[in-house]
Protein backbone atom coordinates (compact mmCIF):
# COMPACT_ATOMS: atom_id res chain seq x y z
CA UNK A 1 0.00 0.00 0.00
CA UNK A 2 1.31 3.46 -0.89
CA UNK A 3 2.37 5.55 2.10
CA UNK A 4 1.77 9.29 2.04
CA UNK A 5 3.71 11.30 4.60
CA UNK A 6 2.25 14.61 5.73
CA UNK A 7 3.07 17.31 8.26
CA UNK A 8 -0.21 18.85 9.38
CA UNK A 9 -1.49 21.39 11.89
CA UNK A 10 -2.86 19.31 14.72
CA UNK A 11 -6.66 19.22 14.53
CA UNK A 12 -6.65 21.91 11.87
CA UNK A 13 -5.52 20.39 8.57
CA UNK A 14 -6.90 22.28 5.57
CA UNK A 15 -7.11 21.51 1.84
CA UNK A 16 -4.46 23.05 -0.35
CA UNK A 17 -2.37 22.50 -3.51
CA UNK A 18 0.27 20.41 -1.73
CA UNK A 19 -2.36 18.13 -0.17
CA UNK A 20 -4.29 17.83 -3.43
CA UNK A 21 -1.11 16.90 -5.29
CA UNK A 22 -0.47 13.99 -2.92
CA UNK A 23 -4.01 12.77 -2.32
CA UNK A 24 -5.56 13.52 -5.73
CA UNK A 25 -3.90 10.65 -7.65
CA UNK A 26 -5.14 8.20 -5.02
CA UNK A 27 -8.74 8.82 -6.00
CA UNK A 28 -9.91 9.03 -2.39
CA UNK A 29 -12.37 11.45 -0.83
CA UNK A 30 -10.11 14.32 0.19
CA UNK A 31 -12.68 15.99 2.43
CA UNK A 32 -13.19 12.80 4.43
CA UNK A 33 -9.43 12.20 4.73
CA UNK A 34 -8.86 15.72 6.08
CA UNK A 35 -11.76 15.33 8.53
CA UNK A 36 -10.39 11.98 9.77
CA UNK A 37 -6.86 13.37 10.15
CA UNK A 38 -8.17 16.35 12.13
CA UNK A 39 -10.02 13.99 14.43
CA UNK A 40 -6.90 11.84 14.88
CA UNK A 41 -4.68 14.84 15.65
CA UNK A 42 -7.05 16.96 17.76
CA UNK A 43 -4.94 16.24 20.82
CA UNK A 44 -2.08 18.17 19.23
CA UNK A 45 -3.84 21.46 18.43
CA UNK A 46 -1.35 24.26 17.86
CA UNK A 47 1.46 21.91 16.85
CA UNK A 48 2.89 20.50 13.65
CA UNK A 49 2.22 16.76 13.57
CA UNK A 50 3.72 14.04 11.32
CA UNK A 51 1.03 11.81 9.79
CA UNK A 52 1.38 8.72 7.61
CA UNK A 53 -1.53 7.74 5.38
CA UNK A 54 -1.62 4.12 4.13
CA UNK A 55 -3.85 3.97 1.05
CA UNK A 56 -5.23 0.98 -0.86
CA UNK A 57 -5.68 2.26 -4.43
CA UNK A 58 -8.00 -0.64 -5.34
CA UNK A 59 -10.50 -0.22 -2.52
CA UNK A 60 -9.79 3.47 -1.73
CA UNK A 61 -9.53 2.48 1.92
CA UNK A 62 -6.88 4.07 4.11
CA UNK A 63 -5.47 4.06 7.61
CA UNK A 64 -3.97 6.97 9.53
CA UNK A 65 -0.87 6.76 11.72
CA UNK A 66 -0.07 9.78 13.88
CA UNK A 67 3.44 10.29 15.21
CA UNK A 68 4.15 12.51 18.19
CA UNK A 69 5.19 16.07 17.22
CA UNK A 70 8.89 17.06 17.17
CA UNK A 71 10.46 17.92 20.52
CA UNK A 72 10.57 21.59 19.56
CA UNK A 73 6.79 21.61 19.04
CA UNK A 74 6.18 19.88 22.39
CA UNK A 75 8.40 22.42 24.13
CA UNK A 76 6.57 25.34 22.53
CA UNK A 77 3.22 23.92 23.60
CA UNK A 78 4.41 23.27 27.14
CA UNK A 79 5.82 26.79 27.51
CA UNK A 80 2.99 28.43 25.55
CA UNK A 81 5.34 30.19 23.13
CA UNK A 82 4.97 30.62 19.37
CA UNK A 83 8.59 30.14 18.34
CA UNK A 84 12.11 29.56 19.59
CA UNK A 85 14.75 32.22 20.04
CA UNK A 86 16.14 34.01 17.00
CA UNK A 87 19.42 34.48 18.87
CA UNK A 88 19.83 32.07 21.77
CA UNK A 89 22.79 34.06 23.09
CA UNK A 90 20.74 37.24 23.47
CA UNK A 91 17.12 36.14 23.77
CA UNK A 92 15.65 33.59 26.20
CA UNK A 93 12.12 32.44 25.39
CA UNK A 94 11.36 29.99 28.18
CA UNK A 95 12.35 28.39 31.47
CA UNK A 96 11.26 24.78 31.85
CA UNK A 97 11.23 22.52 34.90
CA UNK A 98 13.07 19.20 34.78
CA UNK A 99 9.75 17.44 35.43
CA UNK A 100 8.36 18.77 32.14
CA UNK A 101 11.56 17.79 30.36
CA UNK A 102 11.04 14.26 31.69
CA UNK A 103 7.42 14.31 30.48
CA UNK A 104 8.46 15.26 26.94
CA UNK A 105 11.31 12.73 27.03
CA UNK A 106 8.82 9.96 27.90
CA UNK A 107 6.61 11.00 24.98
CA UNK A 108 9.49 10.99 22.51
CA UNK A 109 11.62 8.20 23.96
CA UNK A 110 10.89 5.63 21.24
CA UNK A 111 11.45 8.02 18.35
CA UNK A 112 14.60 9.48 19.92
CA UNK A 113 16.22 6.04 19.76
CA UNK A 114 17.29 6.37 23.39
CA UNK A 115 16.93 3.17 25.38
CA UNK A 116 17.21 4.94 28.73
CA UNK A 117 15.01 7.77 29.93
CA UNK A 118 18.05 9.67 31.18
CA UNK A 119 19.49 9.76 27.65
CA UNK A 120 16.12 10.91 26.29
CA UNK A 121 16.07 13.70 28.88
CA UNK A 122 19.47 14.89 27.63
CA UNK A 123 18.16 14.85 24.05
CA UNK A 124 15.26 17.10 25.02
CA UNK A 125 17.64 19.43 26.87
CA UNK A 126 19.72 19.60 23.69
CA UNK A 127 16.68 20.96 21.86
CA UNK A 128 16.18 23.48 24.67
CA UNK A 129 19.71 24.74 24.05
CA UNK A 130 19.04 25.19 20.33
CA UNK A 131 15.81 27.13 20.90
CA UNK A 132 16.87 29.47 23.72
CA UNK A 133 15.07 27.71 26.58
CA UNK A 134 16.48 27.51 30.10
CA UNK A 135 16.18 24.36 32.18
CA UNK A 136 15.77 25.00 35.91
CA UNK A 137 17.03 28.62 35.60
CA UNK A 138 20.20 27.51 33.82
CA UNK A 139 21.53 27.44 30.27
CA UNK A 140 20.68 24.09 28.75
CA UNK A 141 24.32 22.99 28.45
CA UNK A 142 24.76 23.56 32.19
CA UNK A 143 21.62 21.56 32.97
CA UNK A 144 22.86 18.76 30.74
CA UNK A 145 26.01 18.62 32.86
CA UNK A 146 23.81 18.48 35.97
CA UNK A 147 22.06 15.44 34.49
CA UNK A 148 25.44 13.76 33.95
CA UNK A 149 26.38 14.49 37.56
CA UNK A 150 23.20 12.80 38.79
CA UNK A 151 21.49 15.93 40.11
CA UNK A 152 18.12 14.85 38.69
CA UNK A 153 18.47 11.07 39.07
CA UNK A 154 15.72 10.98 41.71
CA UNK A 155 13.18 12.73 39.45
CA UNK A 156 14.19 10.69 36.39
CA UNK A 157 14.02 7.34 38.18
CA UNK A 158 10.60 8.24 39.57
CA UNK A 159 9.56 9.52 36.12
CA UNK A 160 8.21 12.61 37.81
CA UNK A 161 6.24 14.84 35.44
CA UNK A 162 4.29 17.19 37.71
CA UNK A 163 5.68 20.57 38.78
CA UNK A 164 4.78 22.08 42.14
CA UNK A 165 2.91 25.41 41.66
CA UNK A 166 5.35 27.26 43.91
CA UNK A 167 8.30 26.00 41.92
CA UNK A 168 6.64 27.03 38.65
CA UNK A 169 6.08 30.55 40.01
CA UNK A 170 9.77 30.86 40.83
CA UNK A 171 10.77 29.66 37.36
CA UNK A 172 8.39 32.17 35.76
CA UNK A 173 9.70 35.01 37.94
CA UNK A 174 13.31 34.21 37.08
CA UNK A 175 12.47 34.19 33.36
CA UNK A 176 10.60 37.48 33.54
CA UNK A 177 13.50 39.23 35.28
CA UNK A 178 16.04 37.76 32.86
CA UNK A 179 14.02 38.80 29.82
CA UNK A 180 13.77 42.35 31.20
CA UNK A 181 17.56 42.48 31.52
CA UNK A 182 18.03 41.06 28.02
CA UNK A 183 15.62 43.61 26.55
CA UNK A 184 17.43 46.42 28.34
CA UNK A 185 20.75 45.23 26.95
CA UNK A 186 19.39 44.88 23.42
CA UNK A 187 17.97 48.43 23.51
CA UNK A 188 21.30 49.78 24.79
CA UNK A 189 23.15 48.04 21.96
CA UNK A 190 20.67 49.39 19.40
CA UNK A 191 21.03 52.92 20.80
CA UNK A 192 24.83 52.68 20.69
CA UNK A 193 24.72 51.40 17.10
CA UNK A 194 22.35 54.22 16.08
CA UNK A 195 24.61 56.83 17.73
CA UNK A 196 27.63 55.41 15.92
CA UNK A 197 25.83 55.55 12.57
CA UNK A 198 24.72 59.13 13.25
CA UNK A 199 28.31 60.14 14.09
CA UNK A 200 29.58 58.57 10.86
CA UNK A 201 26.90 60.35 8.85
CA UNK A 202 27.72 63.71 10.49
CA UNK A 203 31.43 63.25 9.82
CA UNK A 204 30.76 62.37 6.21
CA UNK A 205 28.54 65.45 5.83
CA UNK A 206 31.25 67.70 7.29
CA UNK A 207 33.74 66.26 4.84
CA UNK A 208 31.44 66.99 1.90
CA UNK A 209 30.84 70.58 3.07
CA UNK A 210 34.57 71.20 3.43
CA UNK A 211 35.23 69.83 -0.02
CA UNK A 212 32.55 72.03 -1.57
CA UNK A 213 34.00 75.08 0.23
CA UNK A 214 37.47 74.46 -1.15
CA UNK A 215 36.16 74.01 -4.67
CA UNK A 216 34.19 77.26 -4.42
CA UNK A 217 37.24 79.20 -3.22
CA UNK A 218 39.43 77.95 -6.06
CA UNK A 219 36.92 78.92 -8.73
CA UNK A 220 35.92 82.29 -7.19
CA UNK A 221 35.47 85.22 -9.69
CA UNK A 222 37.10 88.52 -8.60
CA UNK A 223 34.76 91.39 -7.77
CA UNK A 224 34.46 94.46 -10.02
CA UNK A 225 37.50 96.73 -9.65
CA UNK A 226 39.66 93.92 -8.33
CA UNK A 227 42.43 92.26 -10.23
CA UNK A 228 43.72 88.80 -10.05
CA UNK A 229 47.29 88.35 -8.89
CA UNK A 230 48.29 87.36 -12.43
CA UNK A 231 46.77 90.50 -13.99
CA UNK A 232 48.37 92.72 -11.36
CA UNK A 233 51.77 91.18 -12.00
CA UNK A 234 51.48 91.73 -15.76
CA UNK A 235 50.50 95.39 -15.24
CA UNK A 236 53.53 96.08 -13.05
CA UNK A 237 56.06 94.61 -15.48
CA UNK A 238 57.85 97.41 -17.43
CA UNK A 239 57.98 97.14 -21.24
CA UNK A 240 61.13 95.77 -22.74
CA UNK A 241 63.54 98.54 -23.85
CA UNK A 242 64.46 98.80 -27.42
CA UNK A 243 61.70 96.54 -28.56
CA UNK A 244 60.93 97.17 -32.14
CA UNK A 245 57.79 96.50 -34.06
Amino acid sequence: MPKIKLIVDGGNMKPGPAVAQQLGPMGINMGKVISDINEATKGFIGMKVPVILDVNPATKEYSISVSSPPVSELLKKELKIEKGSGDKNKETVGNIAIEKVISIAKTKKSSLLDKELKAAVKSVIGTCQATGILVENKKANESSQDVDKGKYDKEIEAEKTEVAPEKQKKLDKFLKELQAEELKKIKAEEAAAAAEEAAKAAKAAEGEEGKEGEEGKEGETPAEGEETEEASAEASTPPEEGKKE
